[in-house]
């Protein structure tokens, strides 16, 4: 070997040694011990990011296509293809589609989901990438129902609805069949609602439910079937965000857009503000990219 390929050799070296030295300190200093909650633009569907002070990496839902895995990756460093939860709010394709993507790509640890599928090719699809998650990677399957709390560190969930895994539509997994959730820590709190309507929010206020949050992710898209005055009443959130894309459907409704601005609610939208990244401390709560 000649002294200019011994040169470019040690040069290649050295290069990709601060690279990876670079990436290192850049996931390390992101790494701030609070809470990171990120609602990622993937268009006209849900998928949010969500990290631990204790680093639990967890995605619920994943949008409509595999845009989700671009906005993953830009969450985590290269190397990390782990994933400790994926929540699943139910199988409609603008929520389910992107986790079949994430599915095989990264490592899963646990899956959460009502149980409740729409016995259609996608649903069969998510069911042999999740059997398959189980059986080669030890990932653990919880069909999730109110009254159940799962808890990540000093962060924790709380299932709100359904009540027990029997279908509520017609067809079974439907909007009506969404999850809906609390994660709390300290005294932050955010409320993610699914494609829940406006049935869904009476009966979780029927059940005296602790539904009060500081962030409250619009249900629906904000549909003007969800999100009613009652609702906003209980929750009295401090900020709204809305996962909305480009669509047909008149999302999000002037109804509910009004119904926030009467409520005095600060509200964003990913179709307008892209990704939303909001950092708790168990006190207080910022929106960091803004």
């Amino acid at each position: 070997m000649n002294s200019k390929s011994k040169t470019f050799i040690i040069l290649a070296v050295l290069f990709l040694a601060n690279l990876l030295a670079w990436q290192s300190v850049f996931y390390y200093r992101s790494q701030s011990g609070k809470l990171e909650v990120t609602f990622l633009d993937v268009g006209q569907g849900d998928a949010i990011f969500i990290r631990t002070p204790q680093n639990h990496q967890i995605l619920i839902d994943g949008g409509p296509d595999p845009k989700v895995l671009e906005k993953v990756a830009q969450e985590l460093p290269f190397w990390d293809r782990d994933l400790d939860m994926i929540i699943l709010t139910h199988p409609d394709k603008d929520h389910l589609f992107g986790l079949l993507e994430i599915l095989k790509s990264y490592k899963v640890d646990n899956i959460v989901w009502s149980g409740i599928n729409k016995d259609t090719d996608i649903d069969a699809e998510w069911e042999r990438l999740k059997e398959s998650e189980i059986s080669k990677e030890g990932a653990k399957e919880t069909d999730a129902t109110a009254g159940q709390r799962i808890i990540a560190g000093e962060a924790v969930f709380s299932i709100l609805y359904p009540f027990g895994n029997s279908p509520t539509s017609s067809s079974g997994g439907g909007n009506e069949d969404s999850l809906a959730l609390r994660l709390d820590l300290g005294q932050n709190s955010f409320l993610f609602c699914g494609d829940i309507g406006f049935g869904e929010e009476q009966k979780m206020i029927d059940s005296k439910s602790d539904l009060a949050a500081r962030v409250l992710k619009v249900a629906h898209h904000g549909s003007k079937n969800s999100t009613s005055e009652k609702f906003l009443q209980e929750v009295k959130p401090d900020l709204a965000i809305i996962e909305v894309g480009q669509n047909s459907y008149g999302h999000p409704s002037g109804e509910v857009l009004t119904r926030l601005s009467k409520s005095g609610i600060n509200t964003l939208r990913t179709d307008k503000n892209g990704d939303i990244k909001i950092v708790a401390d168990g006190n207080n709560f910022s929106i960091a990219n803004r």
